[in-house]
């Protein structure tokens, strides 16, 4: 069997499997990924979960409530991109 394009002097990409990245996700962060409205990724929550420990000083309960937050903004944004400007969050 030739290997052709597979042999490489890059550097291989990882090639974690997601729920991988999610396991090892903190169990308060999985928790709130698992009851979250937008499809999040393991990366993409653990980049901000990340940020708000420090900026939080640990502080889980800020760190949980700064993650609705940010949740609620981005439904307003993409309600509204869907919608239109005069959307109000009630009824639809």
């Amino acid at each position: 069997m030739s290997k052709g394009n597979l042999v490489t002097s890059l550097r291989c990409r990882s090639r974690a499997r997601p729920m991988d990245r999610y396991d090892r996700l903190p169990p308060e962060l999985r928790r709130w990924v698992a009851n979250a409205a937008l499809p999040w990724s393991a990366a993409s929550v653990l980049r901000i979960w990340s940020r708000l420990h420090l900026e939080t000083g640990g502080n889980v309960e800020l760190v949980l409530h700064r993650l609705d937050q940010a949740e609620r903004r981005m439904l307003t944004r993409d309600c509204r991109q869907v919608w239109g400007e005069t959307y109000d969050g009630v009824g639809g």
